[in-house]
């Protein structure tokens, strides 16, 4: 069956050519443009995605709009800034294929020192002790490679638009009795800068996204 791979996209030209290039077989890719004004909508377009228009701006909005306009049974999300492979998107979309998880999450694994700074990865630790704590779930990481089942998602009726979406995703699931596990996955140096924690405004929105969520 084949998978509808979301990727949340904003100005992105620089990454997309490898990233839908290396697609594997029977993946699709959904690519939501979020404002872009560089050629990311010509260039998912020529590599056969079909691109969707987010005018909305948010990272979850741009994942929620994706989630609505997939179509298979099976949706995988993405950053589509090349700093994750396509090619090891069976780590997280079997388990959940073969009925083995509900939610599977790629566990980042930088291959090299400058992939993911140690502030970033300070912050991932926090977060994931309070998910534990908030959920009972054991996480080491909330990465951006995941995949569930696209129907239970939209029945999980995800209310945030902006960078709480996949802390949102975790907790709702968890409260749901979901099976959630992670597998490793490797992290890349992404292509340019972060649009949601490359700049301390972003990060500060990203980390009080992310508290209403845990205290909602």
């Amino acid at each position: 069956m084949p998978i509808d791979l979301i990727l949340p996209c904003l100005n992105e030209a620089g990454a997309l050519p490898w990233v839908l290039g290396r697609l594997p077989a029977g993946v699709r890719a959904v690519v939501v443009d979020n404002g872009s004004t560089d050629d990311s909508r010509e260039i998912a377009s020529r590599y056969g995605a079909t691109v969707v228009t987010c005018e909305v701006r948010g990272y979850g909005a741009a994942c929620h709009a994706g989630l609505e306009a997939a179509e298979s049974d099976v949706v995988a999300f993405m950053d589509a800034d090349a700093s994750l492979d396509p090619q090891q998107l069976v780590r997280v979309t079997a388990p959940v294929q073969t009925g083995q998880a509900d939610l599977m999450l790629g566990r980042r694994r930088p291959v090299s020192r400058g992939a993911w700074p140690w502030h970033l990865r300070l912050a991932n630790a926090e977060l994931s002790r309070r998910i534990r704590r908030r959920t009972g779930v054991r996480l080491s990481d909330l990465g951006p490679m995941r995949a569930a089942r696209r129907l239970d998602l939209l029945a999980l009726d995800l209310n945030d638009r902006r960078s709480g979406y996949p802390l949102e995703t975790v907790v709702r699931a968890a409260d749901a009795g979901w099976r959630i596990a992670e597998t490793d996955v490797d992290y890349l140096p992404r292509s340019g800068r972060s649009k949601v924690t490359g700049t301390p405004v972003g990060a500060a929105r990203a980390v009080l996204d992310m508290s209403k969520v845990l205290s909602g």
